[in-house]
């Protein structure tokens, strides 16, 4: 049995006796001097002569089987945030609970892991060694609530150095490559995405280049008002402007004369309607950035604050990153937006 034992896996073996170092676990060769120690300082619990010992095996320095009862806290299969406690130019060690790393093989990885990071994690044992390891690549049998070529908004669930994980119906989501985002993704963001198949390894991937088929999508405009509020996800930038797809699947043209500061694809913003143009594209412009700041703090504090012109400006400056000439300018685009309404001591939403 002996030769069938291997370690960085997980074994049940009987005591076969003990001593002051620990107890030997019976190696199933009916060699005593191939027992394999269990050591005082590896038991979590008292152990007898004659128990079932679930282990976990690993080399010691010497190069010897060895075991411990700190086994893997999670069964093969399974998958659960682990950190990472070592790299080499192979791979990465990761802490699942056991007496030693379990190690994960660069082909395994998205993008290259640093100690300290803290990844999900799959479970999985080696074919050809026979040895646990881990994986990011997380399989699941049940189906993306998506068909590849398909466009969906979904939402960010965890965030590595090489991508993004994004909710698309499955257990722990489908991976969305850095090289297929528009700037950095946090966890709760909510964009739109494609899923698609990666064609060397032919794994189901998700990206943010959805410009085409939300064009496919959008819907020509109909009786817009004048200064009419939009919600709209930016998902196209050209020299012209910038375009924004909404909840009523229209577009909203942006003239780069009506944004000020930087425009990101993956942004949402408020618009106003400005006019309509032929082709069912709303003209419009984008709610001043400094005014979403603090329309996004005043809805985060209740829909209501108690900043105001009279406000000191080094109290502006701590919360809001800009002067109070620039919180004044701002106060009033959203004013004349109708978008808040002073209050007595403030302003609230509308």
């Amino acid at each position: 049995m002996l030769n069938e034992l291997k370690p960085m896996t997980v074994a049940t073996l009987k005591v076969a006796r003990k001593s002051e170092f620990g107890a030997f676990l019976d190696a199933g060769t009916g060699n005593s001097d191939e027992d394999i120690l269990l050591h005082k300082f590896q038991q979590t619990a008292p152990v007898k002569v004659g128990d079932s010992v679930k282990v976990f095996l690993y080399l010691d320095p010497k190069k010897r089987l060895t075991a411990s009862m700190r086994v893997p806290k999670m069964e093969v299969g399974e998958v659960a945030r682990l950190r990472v406690i070592n790299v080499t130019e192979a791979g990465a060690f990761l802490d699942a609970g056991a007496e030693r790393g379990i190690f994960m093989p660069f082909a395994e990885m998205y993008g290259r892991l640093k100690v300290g990071d803290a990844v999900l994690a799959r479970l999985y044992v080696d074919e050809k060694t026979g040895r646990l390891a881990l994986s990011m690549k997380i399989s699941t049998e049940k189906p993306p609530k998506m068909k590849v070529g398909q466009v969906a908004r979904l939402r960010v669930i965890n965030v590595t150095d090489a991508g993004a994980f994004l909710d698309a119906g499955v257990e722990h989501g489908i991976f969305m490559p850095l090289a297929e985002m528009y700037g950095r993704l946090k966890v709760g963001d909510e964009v739109w995405a494609r899923l698609y198949v990666d064609e060397k390894k032919g794994e189901p991937l998700l990206s943010m280049k959805v410009a085409k088929e939300l064009w496919r999508a959008s819907e020509p405009a109909e009786n817009i008002q004048a200064d009419e509020k939009f919600s709209g996800y930016v998902f196209e930038i050209s020299e012209a402007g910038a375009f924004l797809f909404t909840a009523e699947r229209y577009v909203i043209f942006v003239a780069r004369k009506n944004f000020n500061g930087a425009l990101q694809i993956g942004e949402t913003v408020t618009a106003l309607a400005r006019a309509l143009l032929k082709d069912g594209t709303i003209e419009g412009e984008i709610v001043n950035f400094d005014a979403e700041k603090i329309l996004q703090y005043i809805r985060e504090h209740g829909g209501a604050t108690d900043f105001s012109d009279k406000t000191e400006p080094e109290k502006i400056l701590e919360t809001f990153k800009m002067s109070k000439r620039a919180f004044k300018q701002a106060i009033g685009h959203l004013l004349k937006a109708r978008l808040i309404e002073k209050t007595d001591g403030g302003f609230k939403t509308v």
